[in-house]
């Protein structure tokens, strides 16, 4: 079985700085710091192979993906003691991308992946109200503009953060 998805936390990776052109710069680099000892908050890396595959089979993932992001989400899970999706106790995910080599242009990062109108609650009570209602209006703003291509400045006049 090919290996696609790429863990790293509590001082271990399944990867390398050697691996930049299956993890790509950030992937490898993580992989690397965790190794090394720097306290690398725990995430896992989707590897190059995947964006060969899809793009070698019109556009689908590999049947085995999503059991293996499930595995890695819940090695994170278990790391942080939160659940992605807990109303009471949420996990937020950083989505970036990654290539070998920089890439100016590529998809920007999307943050706080997880909050919703269910866990923005549990996420206020373990943190404070305002930091969790600024982390879902940077989730929104986010993947408004990354996923759906919606202008930043629609936002800003919204969130009436507009100048």
């Amino acid at each position: 079985m090919t290996k696609r998805v790429y863990f790293f936390g509590k001082g271990k990776a399944d990867g390398n700085a050697k691996m930049r052109s299956l993890l790509g710069g950030k992937g490898a680099n993580l992989a690397e710091m965790t190794n090394i000892g720097i306290p690398v908050p725990p995430g896992f890396t989707i590897g190059t192979n995947v964006c060969d595959y899809f793009n070698q089979n019109d556009g689908e993932l590999p049947p085995e993906l999503h059991q293996e992001i499930d595995k890695a989400l819940s090695q994170v899970e278990q790391v942080m003691n939160k659940k992605f999706g807990d109303p009471e106790n949420p996990l937020l995910v950083s989505v970036r991308s990654g290539a070998a080599v920089s890439m100016p242009g590529m998809m920007d990062t999307v943050l706080n992946l997880g909050l919703n109108d269910e866990t923005i609650n549990g996420l206020a009570k373990s943190t404070n109200e305002r930091m969790a209602w600024d982390s879902y209006r940077r989730f929104i703003d986010m993947f408004g503009g990354v996923v759906m291509g919606i202008e930043h400045d629609d936002f800003d006049i919204i969130f009436g953060t507009d100048k």
